[in-house]
This record gives C-alpha cells, structure tokens and sequence, in this order.
C-alpha cells in the first residue's frame, strides 16, 4: 500500500509540471474548401469556394472568401486554416504597399510571387498553414503559381489547392492540358476557361463535403481585375 502512495505524485508537484496536453494537440487546423487557378494566353481565372468549417461535421460560415487582391493585375487563393490565412494577407498586404510607396508603382504579379515565396520560407519551421496559389498578368501575358506551405512554388497551367483538390486535377488535367485527350491541343477563349471553372467546382461540390455554398472568382486581363461569384450547393 504504501509502495501505490509514493508511486502518485502530489498536488505541488502536478502543479509545478504544469496543465497536461493531448500527445496529438496541434496548433494547426483545416478549415477546409478549394482553391483553384487556370491560365490563358492573356489572362488568367482564380476562385475558392466560401464554405468555412472546423475540420469536421461543424460549419462556421457560408460566406467566408478564400480570394484577396493583391494589386490590380494579382490575386491570391488561399486554402487551410482561416487565422493563418487572415494573417499572411496582412503580411503580404503590408509588402506590396510598402513597395508601391517606394517605388510609385505596383509590384508586378512575377514579382509578387516571388515575394510570396520567400514570406513563407521565412516562416519554414512554423509555417503558416495555408496553401496557396496566385495568378496575375504581366506584359499581356497569364501566369498561375502554386504553393506549398513553406514556399516551394511552380508556374503551371492551371492550379488547385484545398480540401477538394484531387477531385478537379483529372478535370483540368483533361479539360486545359488536354493529356487524356487525343485531340489537336487549343488555347481556350476567358468564356471557356470559365465555363471549365465552374465545373470543376461543381465537380468538387458534389462530392467534398468542406466545398459548397459559392465560388468567388476574379478574370484577370491587362485592364484589370473583375469579380464574379455563382452558387453551389448548400448541403
């Protein structure tokens, strides 16, 4: 018995330990829904969905965007956690205006991924959590970048992040790339590259079930930025 009684620590000595944590407790969480990009020859498309949950059952919000202009020729899309999400934009948002205050300019879409890449690197051992992809145009020309959360970043065709990710590349893989098709490849007019935009998004939304509600989206061209939003499902 008395073996038992020294084996339990007392109160002042749990005290000092401190509070007990799960071994699995992690500061991050996924708030779920999908990011995605699609170039053209002189424009480029970026949207996420507005569906805001708490990584499982639970929902927080239907009208949560994941879009944030950077200037007015450069979008970002960020999929994962919505605290580190709000938190990088202020980051990036204070960059590039500091920058234009420098230089009496905007800073152009090449260089803000760049400068996207390099805050996230920074960040490496405490990464933010959040998985990102940016498009823009410079010189008349579309690009899309996708991320991973420590800054590693690729120019692509197209791009997808988030939750319902794997469920559009086979789309976009067939639909923009044309590689599981046995057709002369084509540049896609902005009323194509929409059209395929949306269905991806409909794909996804049918079947993820952290992806729904609506799409908000921005069409880049050299003139600017334009906004546009359609509905999902709200199940």
């Amino acid at each position: 018995m008395s073996m038992l009684l020294k084996a339990v620590p007392s109160a002042e000595a749990a005290a000092a330990a401190g509070p007990r944590q799960a071994s699995d407790w992690s500061p991050y969480m996924d708030n779920g829904g999908t990011v995605v990009a699609i170039r053209g020859t002189n424009f480029a498309i970026i949207g996420g969905d507005t569906r805001l949950s708490d990584g499982g059952y639970g929902m927080h919000s239907r009208n949560s965007t994941k879009v944030h202009p950077l200037t007015p020729h450069c979008v970002i899309a960020s999929a994962g956690q919505q605290s580190e999400r709000c938190t990088l934009w202020k980051v990036l948002d204070h960059k590039v205006a500091d920058y234009k205050h420098d230089n009496k300019k905007d800073m152009a879409c090449t260089a803000v991924a760049q400068m996207l890449g390099n805050t996230l690197y920074y960040r490496r051992f405490f990464p933010y959590y959040t998985f990102n992809i940016v498009a823009g145009v410079a010189n008349g020309k579309g690009y899309v970048w996708g991320y991973d959360a420590i800054g590693s970043f690729e120019s692509n065709p197209y791009s997808s992040s988030g939750s319902g990710a794997h469920l559009v590349t086979s789309i976009l893989d067939n639909q923009v790339a044309f590689k599981t098709q046995e057709v002369n490849r084509k540049d896609l007019t902005v009323e194509e590259t929409l059209a395929v935009f949306k269905d991806v998004f409909i794909c996804a939304g049918e079947r993820d079930i952290y992806t729904g509600d609506s799409v908000e989206y921005c069409i880049i061209t050299e003139d600017g930025t334009e906004a546009g939003r359609f509905d999902l499902r709200k199940d």
